[in-house]
């Protein structure tokens, strides 16, 4: 339990949420709205009307989870989303845009700085 970390795989649903939804209707939008399947193990994030409630699906190892957080006042800076190209189903993010998204940082003020990624690791070098 508890297990949402960087090596999960994040999807946002970019379409407010009623957060009445439940295990079965959030997997049923999971599944109808985004073509994803609930069970890979990936974690969807949902977003109320107001942007004042986040819920998040996770299919971990004893079954789903749903993890619900209601602000008491402010709301959620969700990513900007392109809707030029007609009605998106689903927006890949990252574990650091979620957790921009739940402290109350807006992630269009923050800048990314490029970073080196290390090249493999080969074998036949040595």
């Amino acid at each position: 339990m508890f297990s949402l970390n960087e090596s999960n795989r994040y999807y946002l649903y970019p379409y407010p949420t009623d957060m009445r939804k439940s295990f079965y209707t959030l997997s049923g939008l999971v599944t109808d709205q985004m073509g994803k399947n609930v069970r890979d193990g990936d974690a969807f994030i949902f977003i109320s009307r107001n942007c004042a409630s986040m819920k998040i699906l996770h299919m971990e190892y004893g079954g789903l989870v749903i993890y619900h957080m209601k602000l008491e006042q402010g709301y959620f800076h969700v990513p900007s989303i392109d809707t030029e190209e007609g009605r998106i189903k689903v927006v890949e993010t990252f574990w650091s845009d979620l957790v921009m998204m739940v402290q109350g940082i807006d992630s269009s003020k923050v800048r990314r700085h490029k970073r080196n990624m290390p090249a493999t690791f080969n074998c036949n070098k040595l």
